[in-house]
């Protein structure tokens, strides 16, 4: 009896430390870690559709870093996202960033643009230029509406092509007698 309570223990104990060992893989891949060490930079939105807490950060297709936080300025009402960036990057301060979408079902990301500038933005910055997330359903809804009210016009209302003169001499002119 004491041989099977401790391998229910040991079992329960393996069980515990892999659920642990799995927490904290997820956690420093998610995004969501508690801290980190990188350049924290700030940028406003009109629209965020579709990104939340966790998302990738990618310059030229590359993950550098992930959204850590988004709200509401209460004066502005845009989007703020606060984003955590590697460290060892020195972005010019006339970056931008936009909100892009994986693909047509895919998740989306902020993609930031490097600048030309020979200052740097600093942890606490903010990103000036942004382009906001494209709201594809509202793009749909207006190709389908344009598309109905393109061929909502009756083909009574178009004008019929004018019949082209026939020759004279053929069927259905005779030809004139000659005043002869």
């Amino acid at each position: 009896m004491k041989g099977r309570g401790i391998a229910e223990i040991a079992a329960g104990a393996a069980v515990l430390l892999v659920a642990v060992i799995f927490l904290a893989y997820a956690m420093t891949n998610s995004g969501r870690s508690g801290g980190g060490s990188g350049l924290v930079l700030t940028a406003r939105f009109d629209r965020i559709d579709g990104l939340a807490p966790g998302a990738d950060v990618r310059i030229a297709g590359v993950k550098v870093g992930s959204i850590t936080a988004q709200r509401i300025d209460p004066q502005s009402f845009l989007a703020v996202l606060t984003m955590n960036i590697d460290s060892g990057l020195r972005l010019p301060d006339d970056s931008s960033a936009e909100i892009t979408s994986e693909g047509l079902l895919g998740g989306k990301y902020v993609a930031l643009v490097p600048g030309g500038s020979e200052r740097n933005l600093s942890s606490g910055s903010e990103v000036k230029i942004t382009q906001s997330a494209v709201n594809l359903e509202s793009l749909l809804g207006r190709f389908i509406f344009s598309m109905s009210q393109g061929s909502s016009t009756p083909a009574a209302a178009a004008p019929a092509p004018a019949p082209a003169p026939a020759p004279s001499g053929r069927a259905g002119n005779p030809p004139r007698p000659s005043g002869r």
